[in-house]
């Protein structure tokens, strides 16, 4: 199946998650995700420090993180979520947080190998191209310290939204406004090149209910 224009997918969802996120504050509620629940506790275990965590959205899981005592960068593309990560660390003094605006499909805009892992609810499945994940997933190796972890949650071909709404080519389907690009096995695997892949987690989550995949990843020493 051809691929929408990829600019123009961009440019509407960025219009539209801007819309939404303005009209709906803590539209996902203020209690974290179990995927950063989880994560904070892998990152306790490794030892991390330093976490960036991609698509932060309106902050629910960054401050979460923010407050297991994780220095977190995190990035958005809308300018309503930044501002509202920057009034909720400031309201609870959380001064080891902070975020900045940024499109994921640019180079992230830090130096090689400064963080001690990554973090991402749902990022990966937002309206991208397979070649801007894979750009995502090379560029988040790139960031990462010998050794780093990679957590990151993605709505894969099982959901029950799969294959329904408007197609737009690539696994990509819109519903109610939103583009989720469905992840298979294989590019799962795909993204994991250059990692190690530690586990692939089934689980659910909200009142569909939505059908993730949880999946570690490692960069090698």
């Amino acid at each position: 199946m051809t691929i929408d224009d990829p600019a123009a997918l961009r440019e509407g969802q960025q219009r539209h998650w801007s819309e939404v996120l303005a009209a709906n504050p803590d539209m996902y509620g203020l209690e974290p995700s179990s995927a950063a629940i989880h994560a904070a506790e892998q990152f306790a275990v490794r030892g991390v420090t330093t976490v960036l965590e991609l698509g932060a959205g309106q902050g629910r899981d960054t401050m979460f993180l923010g407050a297991q005592g994780f220095d977190l960068v995190a990035l958005d593309y809308v300018d309503d979520a930044i501002a509202t990560i920057h009034a909720k660390a400031a309201s609870t003094g959380l001064a080891n947080v902070t975020a900045r605006r940024h499109d994921v499909r640019e180079p992230l805009p830090f130096s090689d190998a400064c963080f001690d892992a990554s973090y991402s609810h749902m990022l990966f499945c937002m309206a991208l191209t397979t070649p801007e994940i894979m750009r995502l997933a090379d560029e988040t190796r790139r960031v990462l310290r010998p050794g780093g972890t990679v957590i990151y949650t993605v709505r894969h071909t099982g959901d029950a939204h799969y294959g329904t709404g408007v197609p737009h080519g690539d696994e990509m389907f819109e519903q109610g406004g939103f583009i989720v690009h469905f992840f298979d096995d294989e590019l799962v695997q795909q993204l994991a090149e250059g990692f190690e892949l530690i586990e692939v987690a089934s689980f659910t989550e909200g009142d569909l209910p939505r059908r993730l995949w949880r999946v570690t990843m490692r960069k090698p020493d």
